[in-house]
């Protein structure tokens, strides 16, 4: 009787899956039954075949991202165990992952736990999620010395949002769009909102919804 975890691993880059694939692989407690490139795929794939856990990256480049996916599993097939996994060091994706029901969240580079670990954890009937939020280090200063209203702010400027637009969405003045910003160049030591934008989505530090929803 094999009773090895049957595990599928999602993921749109090669060399990421190309990861999870060996680390399932490497352990006799787990079986890889399927490696997919895209989140669109892994809904079908659990209905038709014996899956107990699921390691799903959260952005995808084409289709569904990884927390719809998720959330489609959870809705039909609640005994699935889910891994969300991310490289970038995007927080507010934990909250969403918690209400989906994703058992566990893992940070690709910033996660002192291997994925066999979590992997064991999880499959142990744990949720794992991590202890703080990646500390990142933007400019002068690390992630963690920027307010949470500063990080919204930065999140809608990497969508090339005006001040205008980002102070309608955020409910909030452009004044003070404009000096939260301004506050974030003073910190960072950056020279101009353009600035703070490309290294914030190069560090993959916040990711607004534009952006995701092209990545799609």
């Amino acid at each position: 009787m094999n009773d090895h975890i049957k595990v599928v691993v999602v993921d749109d880059q090669n060399i990421s899956r190309g990861f999870f694939e060996m680390y399932v692989m490497s352990s006799k407690n787990y079986e890889l039954v399927g490696s997919l490139r895209y989140a669109k795929d892994v809904v079908d794939f659990v209905e038709k075949h014996d899956v107990d856990l699921v390691i799903l990256d959260i952005m995808m480049q084409e289709g569904i991202d990884g927390l719809m996916a998720a959330k489609s599993i959870k809705a039909k097939f609640p005994r699935i165990k889910i891994i969300l996994t991310t490289s970038t060091a995007e927080t507010r994706w934990e909250n969403e992952a918690r209400k989906i029901g994703a058992e566990s969240f893992w940070y690709k580079e910033y996660d002192h736990r291997s994925l066999i670990d979590m992997m064991d954890l999880t499959m142990q009937g744990q949720h794992v999620y991590p202890d703080a939020a990646p500390e990142v280090h933007f400019g002068n200063i690390k992630r963690s010395d920027l307010t949470q209203r500063e990080l919204d702010v930065l999140r809608e400027l990497t969508a090339s949002l005006t001040n205008e637009e980002i102070g309608e969405r955020l409910c909030i003045s452009p004044y003070t769009v404009k000096r939260h910003i301004q506050n974030m160049m003073d910190k960072t030591g950056f020279t101009s909102r353009l600035e703070l934008a490309i290294h914030a989505k190069a560090l993959g530090l916040v990711v607004s919804e534009e952006v995701k929803k092209r990545h799609n």
